[in-house]
């Protein structure tokens, strides 16, 4: 499919299904013409070059034939085609072998210097014509066009393809990168995509410079290819995100598709097609803090989970449960909020220099001015409040209302926004109890339901357990993994995972609490928990070592690097399951089981 017309007519036309009967939806790939075009638009910029040169070179080898010159005998000779090109070829490129084969006559050398001065002219009319090609906007996109779709169509396993790689996209990466997951990059910004190539990845990541809001981009970058298994739309522009939600829907129903906004509006068009899971980072914020509010302890290890292993265990905040709380900023985020601690029976009021001085839908009070003023703080009752939120989208704003704030209250319950990521140390600084970072959401949720989705599936059922339960798991899994999280797997009781597990499970009698003896010493207790076990029809969270297992059981663990290693020896050696089940020493290798049984023959 090298050329640019066949591929045009196999794109329009599409490839019938072999194993359906059915036409294949065809995925519009018009930048993947203009990629294997990229030689055409070469040759077609140094048309007139090539052309000059050309000419030069043959009006010059034809001289060269026709100016006669004399042997050492004073002979007439005329040179031939073939010694006057390889003369010119040597004389344009600077070698300068000397005069072949004989001495020149005047005549001759005469018209060597004029063709020296063309070709001279003719080579600097390339080489400039040449150059600015190289620096034309054009080429460089399309010669990065060709390279980006050949490194994507060269992937022969699963990947998933990020549209955004901005700070969202970039956390993401870098945990899909060190779980061993492919991905593909599309952003609309030339900076980002630089970034991306001067990333420490694993592997060599395809990015391209593209507005994602062009099917035929997201074509190339690969929506179309049968390893692509999702598509994450990232940026901050929910127009463009709704865009990407649209094509994958019809060009791939079959693809799962995550997208954020921020706009309850654009979420609504975005569920019209498919099923796409979106995650609206205001909305999930409010919805944390409502869990925080009630179960501390829920909240605490909802978030350790989901930033993922090597995460430090965050801070157990102490809310408080009852009194009235002031927000700052009207906008997006304060009305979620403002729902949700409505939703929790807590009274609020408003401050917003664009706000009414009268209600405000459910909002008691609502204080017309700019919250970090003394005389609107007063107003807004903040000394007498239990917490606070600086909800504004702008840094600077938040800080400053977070300082004037405390200097009349100290004892507040501070939440705040953070839009910038540079602003990270300030707002550490300020020791806000709960903070917003919405690209931090963004990837915390995303990450939880590709990483591992029992893990997603556990993350939505810790609400519902209650505080003291939330607290138990984190007191466990601070035993095993100390105050940084350690590796998060699973694995299904099957013969694809778990091998040497087979018969035992078919015996009825395989529990929990065995399979989580150490290979080495039966007696001590692997560094793991078990988060959760997934049957049909039944899901047990934090099981106790007494349950007994089946097959097909799906387990969720959580703990060391090293307990994962030893527990994965159990699962595929028959010697290793023998030993932790029953405490016998079984030989491993055929030869060591030959001569044991012939041991216990001579005992016998």
């Amino acid at each position: 499919m090298g050329n640019p017309l066949l591929s045009f007519w196999w794109r329009l036309f599409g490839q019938e299904e072999r194993t359906t009967g059915r036409m294949r939806r065809p995925v519009p790939q018009a930048s993947a013409v203009q990629a294997e075009a990229t030689i055409f638009l070469i040759l077609r910029r140094m048309r007139a070059p090539l052309i000059v040169l050309i000419t030069i070179f043959a009006v010059s080898v034809l001289g060269l034939t026709l100016i006669p010159g004399r042997t050492p005998q004073g002979l007439p000779y005329r040179m031939g085609f073939f010694d006057a090109f390889y003369f010119m070829s040597y004389t344009a490129s600077t070698i300068g072998y000397g005069e072949l084969p004989y001495t020149f006559t005047a005549a001759q050398r005469l018209w060597v210097t004029v063709t020296i001065y063309l070709t001279v002219i003719g080579w600097a009319y390339g080489i400039g014509s040449l150059l600015a090609l190289v620096q034309d906007r054009g080429f460089r996109q399309a010669l990065a066009l060709q390279h980006f779709t050949r490194k994507v169509s060269r992937l022969r396993e699963p990947f998933l393809l990020i549209v955004g790689y901005g700070r969202t996209g970039e956390l993401l990466a870098r945990a899909f990168d060190a779980m061993g997951r492919r991905f593909v990059v599309l952003d609309v910004e030339n900076e980002r995509i630089d970034a991306l190539d001067l990333a420490s990845y694993h592997t060599d990541v395809p990015g391209l410079v593209a507005d994602a809001r062009d099917p035929s981009h997201l074509g190339v970058a690969g929506i179309g290819n049968p390893h692509c298994e999702a598509v994450l739309a990232l940026t901050s522009d929910d127009e463009a995100n709704l865009a990407v939600t649209m094509t994958a829907a019809l060009l791939r129903p079959e693809l799962p598709v995550i997208a954020r906004t921020v706009s309850p509006a654009i979420a609504d068009r975005m569920h019209a097609f498919g099923t796409p899971t979106v995650v609206n980072p205001f909305d999930r914020f409010g919805d944390h803090l409502r869990i925080a509010l009630r179960a501390p302890a829920s909240f605490q290890l909802m978030m350790w989970l989901e930033s993922g292993p090597g995460a430090e265990l965050p801070q157990r905040s102490s809310p408080p449960r009852r009194g009235r709380w002031v927000v700052c900023g009207y906008g997006r985020l304060g009305r979620e909020l403002i729902e949700d601690l409505h939703a929790e029976g807590l009274e609020c009021t408003v401050v917003d220099p664009a706000a009414e001085p009268s209600p405000v839908e459910e909002v008691t009070t609502v204080v017309a001015g700019r919250g970090y003023e003394p005389t609107v703080l007063e107003q807004a009752g903040v000394a007498d409040a239990v917490g606070f939120v600086a909800a504004t989208d702008n840094d600077t704003t938040n800080l400053s209302l977070i300082a004037a704030a405390r200097r009349v209250n100290p004892s507040l319950f501070v939440t705040a926004r953070q839009n910038r990521p540079s602003s990270g140390p300030l707002f550490a600084v300020m020791d806000v109890d709960s903070l917003l970072v919405p690209t931090e959401v963004v990837a915390h949720e995303v990450y939880a339901q590709l990483s591992t989705p029992l893990l997603w599936r556990f993350l939505q059922e810790v609400p519902g357990r209650g505080n003291s339960w939330a607290a138990d798991v984190v007191d466990r899994l601070t035993e095993a993994c100390g105050r940084h999280l350690g590796a998060l797997w699973k694995f299904r009781l099957n013969r694809t995972d778990a091998p040497a597990l087979a018969g035992w499970l078919a015996a009825g009698d395989a529990r929990l609490g065995d399979l989580l003896r150490d290979p080495d010493e039966r007696e001590e207790r692997l560094d793991a928990v078990v988060l959760m076990i997934l049957r049909p029809g039944e899901c047990l969270l934090t099981p106790d070592d007494d349950v007994v297992l089946a097959p097909d059981d799906e387990l969720l663990l959580a703990g060391r690097p090293s307990a994962r290693r030893a527990l994965d020896t159990t699962l595929w050696v028959d010697a290793v399951r023998e030993y932790v089940v029953t405490g016998q020493h079984v030989p491993e290798s055929w030869i060591w089981r030959q001569m044991s049984r012939a041991t216990r023959n001579g005992g016998e």
